[in-house]
């Protein structure tokens, strides 16, 4: 599943990477505001620095780090829609370098993200079937819960004596949702899938996500 994940708090972190073994050592600190953007706006960084508390020429190195964490979040996923603004750091005359305001940035990136509610997508879905099994689907297919998230049956434009049923679903059952159907309504049915929107993601479902995800 090409999951993207996104986060729905907002939260101010300090990354310090600070070693000492010899010789030059490397000094980096930086404090990031990580705040979630719109919906598809990707990604934003804005340098707020004042006073040259961390030097111009070590912002972008900073924005590495940050891009760096993205490709895989908190949750194992790659982060979209987040805005990062570098407020505040420090450095040192010897010590600093591009790699040590990389790694500052990265620190900072792991040490907050779980603090901002990360979340994994949602699905609108339809799914189609012969009328004659809306019984089984109504109360056997664990995707459409008719309870839940099913927003009714209608009839399908266009195919006689079938039916269309939508629902919202989180995507990591999707891939569940079309054996179901095939096994309830003897290879028959099928179901179209559009992205919907981020969702908090808990309980069993984030669990095994996040642990297969680990896994991989």
């Amino acid at each position: 599943m090409p999951y993207r994940e996104t986060i729905r708090k907002a939260t101010q972190v300090r990354g310090r990477h600070k070693r000492q073994s010899g010789g030059h050592g490397q000094f980096g600190d930086v404090v990031l505001e990580i705040v979630p953007g719109p919906r598809g706006s990707g990604f934003a960084f804005h340098d707020r620095i004042k006073g040259g508390v961390v030097p111009k020429q070590w912002i972008g190195s900073v924005e590495k780090g940050v891009h760096e964490y993205m490709k895989t979040g908190p949750l194992g996923f790659p982060v979209v829609d987040i805005t990062v603004a570098l407020t505040d750091g420090s450095y040192h005359s010897v010590d600093s370098s591009d790699a040590a305001f990389q790694t500052a940035g990265r620190i900072a990136m792991s040490e907050g993200m779980p603090d901002c509610a990360p979340v994994l997508p949602g699905a609108d879905c339809a799914a189609f079937h012969p009328r004659a099994l809306r019984c089984h689907i109504q109360s056997q297919c664990p995707g459409i819960d008719a309870a839940r998230r099913a927003a009714g049956f209608d009839a399908r434009d266009g195919w006689r004596g079938w039916d269309t049923v939508k629902a919202e679903m989180p995507m990591a059952e999707v891939s569940d949702l079309i054996v179901d159907l095939r096994s309830l309504t003897q290879g028959t049915g099928t179901f179209d899938m559009v992205f919907d929107r981020f969702a908090e993601l808990n309980g069993r479902l984030a669990d095994q996500v996040v642990a297969e995800r680990r896994a991989a």
